[in-house]
């Protein structure tokens, strides 16, 4: 294979300006017609600077081969506009006049040129939460599932959001526990802490679930990463043996049974009601927990009350009571499930990773990283590594302790005494509620 000459070429580009064809030129010149045709089309687009061959990427990047308004005007688009990205700038070079004529890059090479310019946005690797597949209960107590309903406003009481379980097999209502988020107005939302005291006030009657489902709330799920670290509530189900299951989002079909059992409760309790305080909403609450599962037919067993159509659901699968909650947690399950996760996240500017609300510190040197990170459980420790897969670094993981997870609990169990301020805030009836839930099990 020989290559033509710079000589050759310009030749080709004056034969063809004369009219000659490219056969009549390749037969003239002993040249393929392939050939001919090639370096007639460059230098009919890009003149006899085109006809210069040039070896390996052009020198001044992706837009080099274009006419220099093109050029500039990308260039003066981009700076003034900083959100524009390729499909864009060609949209806009194809209607600017003063471009009329003027080849266009593709969406391509402007993809291209904006990434060698360092003008496209970092985007976070993904990695899906590892979580067990929701199939349908085959016995009581299974699987739970577990939602938040709504802001309601109940006089002398304030707002309320109504947590509610139900088991997916019996349908029995578990549990409808009125977490107050509010005096005229909506203050505060359902919190971790707020759903582990109603999730421990049905456990110490129905006892552990096999499976918890639950929505997409930020308390269930880190809604703000593309490569989720397990939340607080996640890991302190873990460490309890129970799986939680975390629907799709934007599909409240997927959890249908509390759905329905949201109206029951607000029907049955709430609507057209009086109650003095939160104590008195709470007692008319549980009492009517009875009647439901008791005299109240259901269509999902058979227009049964769901306790005469399923009387096992009664009998707890896995017993529990508050005070032996330390003794059925173990840091093991919640190592081997990190263990299949990997994440990614990006260094502050002092080199700092911050990882389900923990911060580790990775040095200066590590500022504006792109880090991996995963967590061998022989290692019992988290290993970052840099982006160029040069470097890494070990620390020992935070907050996987029992007293660190366990909230509230955590707290009443290590039996310091305390005296909690009047009036008495949310935080503190909710203190109150589980101290009496422990002293009514010792």
């Amino acid at each position: 294979m020989h290559s033509t000459s710079l000589q050759a070429r310009v030749t080709i580009l004056e034969l063809a300006a004369a009219g000659h064809s490219d056969r009549a030129i390749a037969e003239r010149l002993s040249w393929s017609l392939a050939t001919v045709r090639k370096w007639r089309r460059r230098g009919q687009r890009q003149g006899r600077s085109g006809l210069v061959s040039r070896l390996g990427r052009p020198p001044t990047g992706a837009l080099s081969s274009f006419p220099a308004p093109v050029r500039q005007a990308v260039r003066t688009w981009r700076r003034q506009h900083p959100g524009w990205g390729p499909r864009t700038l060609v949209a806009e070079a194809q209607r600017a006049a003063d471009l009329a004529g003027q080849r266009v890059p593709r969406r391509s090479i402007l993809a291209q040129w904006l990434h060698d310019e360092r003008l496209t946005r970092r985007y976070q690797r993904q990695r899906r939460l590892p979580q067990p597949v929701a199939e349908s209960a085959q016995a009581a107590h299974a699987a739970w599932e577990m939602d938040a309903y709504g802001a309601l406003p109940v006089p002398a009481v304030g707002m309320v959001s109504l947590i509610n379980l139900t088991d997916c097999f019996s349908r029995v209502k578990l549990l409808s526990f009125p977490c107050w988020v509010g005096d005229q107005q909506v203050q505060r939302h359902p919190d971790t802490l707020d759903y582990l005291l109603a999730l421990r006030l049905a456990c110490l009657d129905w006892g552990l679930p096999g499976q918890l489902r639950v929505d997409r709330d930020s308390v269930f799920f880190d809604n703000t990463s593309k490569s989720p670290f397990p939340t607080r509530l996640h890991l302190f189900l873990l460490g309890l043996d129970v799986a939680l299951v975390i629907g799709p989002p934007h599909q409240p079909q997927q959890r249908t049974i509390t759905e329905r059992n949201h109206q029951t409760w607000d029907q049955q309790v709430l609507c057209g009601q009086q109650f003095a305080d939160w104590d008195a909403l709470w007692q008319a609450l549980d009492a009517r927990r009875d009647f439901l599962n008791r005299a109240l037919p259901c269509r999902g067993s058979d227009d049964l009350p769901p306790l005469l159509a399923h009387p096992q659901a009664a009998t707890p699968r896995r017993p529990y009571t508050p005070s032996q909650e330390p003794h059925l947690f173990d840091v093991a399950r919640i190592e081997n499930y990190l263990g299949q996760g990997q994440w990614f996240r990006q260094a502050s500017n002092v080199g700092t990773i911050t990882l389900g609300d923990q911060h580790y510190g990775l040095g200066q040197t590590w500022a504006k990283h792109e880090v991996q990170i995963t967590y061998p459980p022989a290692e019992h420790g988290l290993v970052f590594l840099d982006h160029d897969g040069q470097r890494t670094q070990q620390r020992p993981i935070k907050g996987l302790s029992y007293p660190e997870l366990a909230g509230d609990l955590g707290r009443l169990l290590q039996l310091h005494p305390c005296q909690l301020a009047l009036p008495f805030a949310w935080p503190d009836q909710r203190v109150i509620r589980l101290s009496r839930t422990l002293s009514d099990t010792t």
